[in-house]
């Protein structure tokens, strides 16, 4: 393909409003543009990267035993209502009416779609397992839409459903799917990890992310060199070092003292000199149901995610100022669980192996030194809650945790009945009794992969592609294209490329040098073939990789071989 006769416009500047990598390169390389917040048109470079990697993700689908289908994007409201989501999704469903005033949604997901496929059509277990997917289309209204591909409310996404009659059926395919995720990601030449994660509004009995590792990512990833790995708000530890010894005599009783206008655990420690691992940080929430109050360490964060699966609720929030103090009797920042009463009370196996503790006295300007945690108050769960941390104990093997950023591309789900009982997608057994199909759901973004790629493949000037996911592998670039000599030999090398089944780009353009070789960089492609004046009148052409950028010259008549050659080592 010609530059020349291609739609392809490179901007100078970052788009105002890029705020990671991804989105800035994207944009100024031409590949994407954005119609609105979280809504983009993919431009025919940045398409041609999307078919890429559509190829090697319904390759690997189609050889773990997955069928491609396409399900409508807009959805009726009533297979919501039976599954029982259309009341708890929230605003990220984008929710329509047609001219008859019937309710529809335009699909973030299709579990409800397929579930009614599969039961209109699979009746006997001898139909069973089955495997289904689908590239396509979805929305998510996202409340702020940012980081270009990385979270935009209009996406491209993979899904596939799998339909089973007993558990190890489903783990069987799961294995499936777990292992085709990686040769995927592998085939992309891409630096990524499994981890275990929350199922979230997807729901399910397990699941696991893969995430690409780049150091602008927006998760946290808990791993150990034995293998465990977990997102951030999933991942569990062996127990933590203790809190260190009590300064001073211990309290025979929980005494009241003097803290006043101190409400961080950091600033009380060092008034009273304590450790913050001595102190139990309370924190009263919201869900949809109910009041709670939740405990930790003092050196220790929350997991809301961990908090939601224990009281498993689906909406979460710190309580208001007016109600923690109804419920405790004091202000914000003094709060702690002795006393309280009416209210449930959650706390982390860390605050129970306190020996003493300090905390908030529910009155203004006052806490509690010398707290025994089972004597002064008894929590109705015991439950982890805390957020792990780099340097803790790997629950595994007990060597320390290392803590990485990562970008979420893939998701796979174990669902269960979740679906199938709610809808009705039940099969006959071997005995002729009903019973509901057991489901699996595999979800990668495609377009979230490519910027994932751009993240972890860039430099200070521009892109670095994978050659995998690259728009185009070869860049011919010709230098004073108005010199006859240098447009001749550039249009033979064109052609040989091509007849050699290069994929390549020819930059033909009647540009200045700079503008070129900053576009190219910028771009990234894989190779790069200049033809310049000078090395046509010494027989050569420069070769360079963009990941090195160390130039060589080739005989004119050796570019392509040596093309073929370099493209077999990138």
């Amino acid at each position: 393909m010609r530059w020349s006769q291609y739609f392809l416009y490179t901007l100078r500047d970052n788009p105002s409003d890029a705020e990671v990598v991804s989105h800035q390169l994207l944009v100024r390389a031409g590949m994407i543009d954005k119609l609105a917040a979280g809504i983009y048109t993919y431009l025919p470079l940045g398409w041609r990267s999307i078919d890429k990697l559509v190829r090697i993700v319904r390759d690997e689908m189609v050889a773990a035993g997955s069928c491609e289908l396409m399900m409508p994007c807009v959805q009726p409201a009533e297979l919501w209502q039976e599954s029982g989501r259309w009341q708890v999704y929230g605003k990220e469903l984008l929710r329509l009416k047609d001219r008859h005033d019937r309710e529809f949604c335009f699909g973030p997901t299709h579990e409800e779609v397929i579930t009614d496929t599969v039961r209109r059509r699979v009746t006997s277990y001898r139909q069973l397992p089955t495997n289904l997917f689908q590239i396509q289309t979805k929305f998510r209204d996202e409340i702020r839409p940012r980081f270009g591909l990385m979270r935009g409310r209009e996406f491209l996404m993979k899904d596939a459903y799998s339909f089973h009659t007993t558990p190890e059926s489903l783990d069987e395919a799961y294995r499936a799917m777990e292992a085709a995720y990686r040769r995927v990601f592998d085939r992309c030449r891409l630096s990524y990890t499994a981890v275990e994660a929350d199922t979230g509004n997807i729901g399910g009995s397990e699941s696991h992310e893969f995430m690409v590792l780049a150091e602008t990512g927006e998760d946290a990833v808990v791993a150990c060199r034995c293998g465990y790995g977990a997102n951030l708000e999933k991942a569990t530890t062996g127990p933590i070092p203790p809190a260190p010894p009590w300064p001073g005599k211990a309290p025979a009783a929980p005494e009241a003292v003097v803290t006043p206008g101190t409400t961080s655990v950091a600033d009380v420690a060092a008034l009273l000199g304590l450790a913050p691992a001595h102190f139990i940080k309370t924190m009263i929430v919201e869900t949809e149901k109910e009041f709670v109050v939740a405990l930790v360490r003092g050196d220790d964060e929350l997991s809301e995610t961990k908090l939601k699966n224990v009281l498993a609720a689906v909406h979460l929030q710190l309580a208001s100022a007016a109600k923690i103090e109804q419920l405790t009797g004091g202000a914000v920042g003094f709060s702690g669980p002795v006393g309280l009463s009416g209210v449930r009370v959650v706390a982390d196996p860390e605050v129970m192996r306190l020996s003493l503790a300090a905390t908030g006295a529910n009155r203004a300007d006052f806490h509690l030194v010398g707290v025994v945690p089972g004597r002064d108050f008894h929590p109705d769960v015991v439950a982890d809650v805390r957020v792990a941390r780099k340097g803790d104990p790997c629950p595994r093997c007990g060597a320390p945790l290392d803590v990485q950023r990562g970008i979420e591309v893939g998701h796979i789900f174990k669902l269960g009945t979740k679906y199938s009982a709610a809808m009705g997608c039940n099969f006959l057994d071997e005995t002729g009794r009903t019973q509901p199909m057991i489901m699996g759901c595999y979800g990668l973004g495609i377009g979230r992969t490519l910027a994932a790629a751009v993240e972890q493949n860039h430099d200070e000037k521009g892109i670095v592609w994978p050659r995998p996911l690259s728009p185009f592998e070869v860049e011919l670039i010709a230098l004073n294209p108005d010199v006859p000599a240098v447009r001749d030999t550039s249009e033979r090398r064109y052609a040989a490329l091509r007849q050699a089944g290069a994929d390549v780009f020819f930059d033909d353009r009647d540009e200045r040098p700079g503008v070129k070789f900053n576009d190219a960089d910028l771009i990234g492609f894989p190779l790069r073939v200049v033809v310049g004046k000078k090395g046509v009148e010494q027989g050569q052409v420069e070769l360079s990789l963009r990941s090195d950028q160390v130039r060589q010259t080739v005989r004119i008549e050796e570019a392509v071989a040596s093309v073929q050659d370099l493209l077999g080592r990138c």
